[in-house]
């Protein structure tokens, strides 16, 4: 799992292929991560935006943004979390991913950037 803290807000990500869903043959590996982002600050804050690098070892860098994350713009008020699922596909086995999160100050309107730690993509196409 990695992890990471900035402006009082702690991101945990988790990989996992999935094996089923993917096709070496055809090159489409399949991988969910779960999101954990943990508000231990002394207010409300909440997430607006995301911003996603996908890098892959057989194609070059990947950027993927947009408004909330699944769909949703989630209020965590202080020493509350948030977690969800969410997938993405590569042509390799191999890759990383990192990215940012843009959060609200709700008291005060202050944008804070919020640092996705950067974790692996590996296909374990033996094992998994």
């Amino acid at each position: 799992m990695a992890t990471a803290t900035t402006e009082g807000i702690k991101i945990s990500v988790e990989a996992n292929y999935q094996k089923e869903f993917s096709n070496p043959n055809l090159h489409h590996f399949v991988f969910t991560y779960k999101v954990t982002i943990e508000n231990r600050n002394p207010f409300t804050i909440q997430l607006l935006r995301r911003k996603w690098e996908i890098h892959d070892a057989a194609e070059s860098l990947k950027l993927v943004e947009g408004e909330g994350v699944v769909g949703q713009q989630p209020v965590l008020e202080s020493g509350s979390a948030h977690t969800y699922l969410s997938g993405c596909t590569i042509r390799s086995g191999m890759g990383k991913m990192k990215g940012e999160f843009y959060v609200e100050k709700l008291i005060d309107g202050k944008l804070l950037t919020v640092t996705i730690p950067e974790f692996q993509l590996i296909a374990n196409i033996f094992n998994n």
